[in-house]
């Protein structure tokens, strides 16, 4: 019988060199995110950060059309630390121009040189956020990052803050806490242009809620963002657990890199992706803990009109009445109505087979009846007929 180690030399050898090879890159990545369609031109490291950072920094993880060069470059100038974005552009004569303005904000801006890695995606498919999610973080050089929409503008000093909190970094470094940035919004859309009027502290940022200007995030979506559990936020001195967790949930999360499932790619256009990444997420056994001093706040942008329809609540995993609010008022089109209704069903079968699958892994491993499998049992018995299955099933 062969040594485990001359069997793994055995493999080696009986395999197609070709797949080791650094040129074949397009072939390794489309096993790497086989569940995104295909065929996709990716470019990591299209643009490389000069920078070394250390591993225990944190990257923002984040994803660029070419209508968000703007907010991207905001976005640089004041995080200065490290960022990995996925920029997506269609395979069209127009990314000629595209990547000679990313070439031109590159030349221009040294903080863009120093802190940003940029992963280039060229094919003709529509928006395959969870796919731009997981090449961000797959290609970020950093043990943490946080999940960041381009357009959400960081207040404070976070990883400056996060020192505050000793036992929650330590969970942190575990793997077994992802942090919640509470994320707020100006009511008018012209008071949230200009960041640089943004509150920088908490207290300012409530008197600007006390006074209108600025409430939680798509409060008219409230399983959104409901569970961060803004009125206790308020008040909090310390960070706290989410304990009113909701699936429709898709808060911004900072999170061990390698600690958590990565998001799955089979919804394809608007509705439910990211909801979908971050219940898994919440299923493996993380918890959700929101930090009591940071915040972020949406930098509101001009849209073209049709992009203005197609991307109003963009990442909400919306009901149907409230997508059939969306289209009355004109702010949705019918293909992004029907898109979101598939992927509405999508994700209920998404939710069926992930708890499924956690149980039956758990059951496996011996875990199912540890605190790690909290989560699971709790999302998991909301799911009609679950608990039945499982009274009925010896374990």
């Amino acid at each position: 019988m062969r040594s485990p180690q001359h069997t793994q030399e055995w493999i080696l050898e009986d395999t197609d060199a070709t797949v080791f090879d650094s040129h074949n890159n397009q072939y390794i990545y489309s096993k790497l995110f086989s569940d995104a369609m295909q065929p996709t031109d990716l470019k990591a490291f299209y643009i490389r950060a000069k920078s070394i950072h250390s591993p225990d920094d944190i990257t923002v993880t984040t994803l660029i059309t070419p209508d968000r060069f703007e907010v991207f470059e905001k976005l640089i100038n004041n995080y200065q630390g490290p960022i990995s974005a996925t920029l997506h552009i269609n395979d069209t004569p127009e990314k000629v121009e595209i990547l000679e303005r990313l070439n031109e904000m590159y030349t221009r801006n040294p903080l863009m040189r120093k802190y940003v890695d940029v992963h280039l995606i060229v094919d003709s498919f529509e928006r395959q956020f969870n796919y731009w999610r997981n090449v961000a973080r797959f290609f970020a050089r950093t043990k943490y990052i946080l999940m960041l929409d381009i357009d959400f503008f960081p207040c404070t000093d976070l990883r400056q803050n996060l020192q505050r909190y000793p036992r929650l970094l330590g969970q942190l470094r575990e793997g077994t806490a992802a942090l919640v940035i509470p994320a707020f919004e100006y009511e008018a859309l012209d008071e949230g242009r200009n960041s640089d009027y943004f509150p920088r502290n908490k207290n300012a940022l409530i008197r600007s809620v006390t006074t209108g200007h600025i409430d939680m995030f798509h409060k008219i979506w409230l399983p959104g963002h409901g569970s961060t559990n803004y009125t206790r936020w308020y008040s909090s001195e310390q960070p706290y657990l989410v304990t009113d967790y909701n699936h429709s949930y898709e808060p911004y999360v900072i999170f061990k890199k390698d600690a958590v499932p990565w998001c799955n790619e089979r919804f394809i256009g608007y509705g439910a992706n990211k909801a979908a990444c971050l219940y898994e997420i919440y299923l493996s056994g993380i918890e959700f803990w929101v930090l009591p001093s940071d915040f972020l706040i949406h930098q509101n942008h001009d849209y073209p009109e049709t992009t203005r329809r197609n991307e109003v609540g963009s990442d909400l995993y919306m009901t149907t009445e409230l997508i059939d609010l969306y289209m009355t008022t004109k702010l949705i089109d019918t293909d992004i109505h029907l898109q979101r209704k598939l992927n509405k069903n999508i994700y209920a079968n998404f939710r069926e087979e992930t708890c499924f699958r956690y149980w039956r892994n758990a059951l496996a491993l011996g875990t199912w009846d540890q605190p790690r499998s909290n989560n699971a049992k709790q999302e998991c018995g909301k799911i009609p007929g679950f608990l039945e299955i499982l009274n009925e099933v010896e374990y």
